[in-house]
């Protein structure tokens, strides 16, 4: 098996080449996967994605192989993918979002890989989520704890292998996409926080290409999935597997960054960035006669904010 024919597909030239089908991303991605693939192909095919932009196809075909290797946690309700390089966010609330979901009675997993930053790893004890280095663990700890996070780099290394080639590229590639979709428990319901709006439709697309029923994609802080309470925000997304998508009020009066020039602490528009999150991912999971229950539960959460940013 060679990469050549995906890269001569993607290069032939001005109107010779095309995208790849969902098959063919697929094949691709499972070759990059297995290891073997020459290292020039590899950038070849992700930087001539990056060039002319990927399509729904190719992210459904990429995330299709990714998911086949990745490991499986089973019985998790919610898959909460978390990418973002912190550069523009402040703290992690959104961590308790999560974690408000998962004493709902919610089994939530986090996946993910922030680079340098270490704001989320380092607060996931502040609320009671405890790291995973395989399926395995975070299967126990969903058992125990209702929440776990699961880190990319020991779960799927060679997933990791290929998000990890930024530095060399300069650039972001089409990876970052995919580990975004990556939902290793399978998953019936995904939220999902892009930095760059353009992302929000094309990450509903590849889901429905792959037959997902729930998913909601927001522009979040820090293109986490993560709701600014002082601005309306539209998602996109999956509802019952058919394409879906809303635009929410904002929640608070108050406007400013998420990240602020100095440490705050925490007040009404921090509980409104928990609240509002954790709304949006209950009217994933149930509908939007469930979203109340972020404030109920709120009120008993034995988990207070201890975060700085």
């Amino acid at each position: 098996m060679t990469l050549a024919p995906h890269v001569r597909t993607l290069a032939r030239g001005q109107g010779r080449s095309r995208s790849l089908t969902q098959d063919e991303a697929q094949d691709a991605m499972a070759q990059m996967l297995a290891g073997g693939a020459d290292p020039e192909a590899i950038g070849a095919i992700l930087m001539l994605l990056r060039m002319k932009g990927e399509t729904a196809e190719e992210i459904a075909g990429f995330t299709a192989a990714a998911q086949m290797a990745a490991p499986v946690a089973s019985g998790v309700d919610l898959d909460w993918s978390s990418y973002a390089a912190g550069r523009t966010r402040g703290a992690p609330w959104f961590l308790h979002s999560a974690r408000l979901v998962a004493d709902a009675g919610y089994r939530v997993l986090i996946h993910g890989w922030n680079g340098p930053d270490m704001k989320i790893r380092d607060g996931l004890g502040a609320v009671g989520i405890t790291m995973a280095e395989t399926g395995a663990e975070a299967a126990r700890l969903l058992d125990r704890d209702g929440i776990a996070y699961l880190k990319l780099e020991t779960a799927h290394p060679a997933l990791f292998h290929l998000l990890n080639l930024r530095p060399v590229f300069g650039l972001r590639s089409c990876v970052n996409t995919v580990c975004r979709m990556l939902n290793p428990a399978r998953a019936g319901a995904s939220v999902q926080g892009v930095f760059h709006p353009s992302y929000r439709e094309l990450q509903a697309d590849a889901a429905a290409l792959l037959g997902w029923q729930q998913m909601t994609v927001i522009k979040g802080g820090g293109g986490e999935f993560e709701r600014h309470p002082g601005k309306e925000i539209a998602a996109f997304g999956l509802r019952d597997g058919l394409s879906w998508e809303a635009a929410f009020p904002a929640l608070s009066e108050e406007v400013r960054r998420l990240k602020p020039s100095e440490d705050a602490g925490f007040g009404p528009f921090e509980e409104q960035i928990i609240l509002g999150t954790a709304a949006l991912a209950l009217e994933t999971l149930a509908g939007a006669e469930s979203t109340g229950r972020a404030g109920e539960l709120w009120q008993d959460c034995r988990f207070r904010p201890e975060f700085t940013v």
